[in-house]
């Protein structure tokens, strides 16, 4: 019985020698979000899942929201929390908060989590060393533009921090605000953010993970799981997607139109589904290819 179980892992081991040997130095963009955030098992699973990809020889870079967390803030500080075509109004009040639970409490949980396994992690904000820079966003409803507050549009990167973290070794962890050229400050959605970057940093992989298994054929009539689809195949899809999946899968999709190789949505319910993606001769969720 042991020796048959030792030869499971030796398989398992085996199997991710081709993948180690591929993505040995390439840089990855993780957007992390959803349940994967909020339970404890999840929590601690993903930071596993971060520090092995760095081991691996990989260059992991975290990009977080916590709408979550913002949400249940707000309600606390008796602000209501309202949404115009899936983006959160963000009155100066709101910004506060926003800023305060993202760079203050999601980030530095992120970070105190992989640091666990080490000092590897390096927290910062989307506002730090200029890494984006936002102008503000307009909601478009019925073809009129709504005015939703602080919400930004990033329209600059610049990666030069995260090149230097990378390059010591490090593991930046990076919250969703930006700040624009007039130095206002803006709540940007971590996909987009995550998108932007991964293409700034000309990296090989964006995962997002969230709480579905995937991009769906025909959801909800049917639940199979789109496992590989193209650029072109992808835009013809986004008119009919639900509210909730059109940032993820437009993050997807400008980062491989901006020139990253893969891009991936993930089920992060699943146990150390990264690994599980990126390891493994199956794979699992949605990957988008230019």
């Amino acid at each position: 019985m042991r020796a048959a179980t030792a030869q499971t892992k030796a398989g398992t081991l085996i199997e991710a020698l081709p993948w180690l040997a591929r993505f040995k130095g390439a840089t990855v963009v993780i957007k992390y979000g959803g349940n994967a955030m909020t339970e404890d098992a999840l929590k601690a699973g993903f930071a596993e899942d971060i520090v092995f990809l760095l081991y691996a020889g990989l260059k992991p870079v975290v990009v977080h929201g916590g709408g979550p967390q913002i949400s249940k803030q707000l309600d606390l500080h008796g602000i209501e929390s309202t949404f115009t075509a899936g983006l959160r109004v963000t009155t100066p009040e709101a910004m506060d908060i926003v800023r305060m639970v993202l760079v203050g409490q999601v980030n530095r949980d992120v970070v105190g989590l992989i640091n666990r396994h080490g000092p590897l992690a390096v927290g910062m904000s989307g506002e730090d060393a200029n890494l984006f820079t936002a102008e503000r966003k307009h909601a478009l409803v019925d073809g009129e533009q709504i005015d939703i507050g602080q919400v930004g549009e990033i329209v600059k990167v610049d990666p030069g921090a995260i090149m230097a973290l990378l390059g010591d070794g490090r593991i930046p962890v990076v919250s969703s605000v930006a700040r624009s050229d007039d130095g206002a400050i803006y709540n940007v959605n971590a996909d987009t953010a995550a998108a932007a970057l991964a293409v700034a940093l000309g990296a090989e992989k964006l995962i997002v993970l969230t709480d579905v298994e995937g991009l769906y054929a025909n959801w909800p009539d049917d639940t199979d799981v789109i496992g590989k689809l193209r650029a072109d195949e992808l835009e013809a899809l986004m008119p009919g997607l639900s509210s909730g999946m059109v940032p993820k899968m437009g993050a997807c999709l400008s980062a491989v139109r901006g020139g990253v190789k893969h891009a991936h949505v993930l089920d992060g319910r699943v146990p150390h589904s990264l690994l599980l993606e990126i390891f493994t001769d199956e794979g699992i969720g949605t990957m988008v290819m230019p």
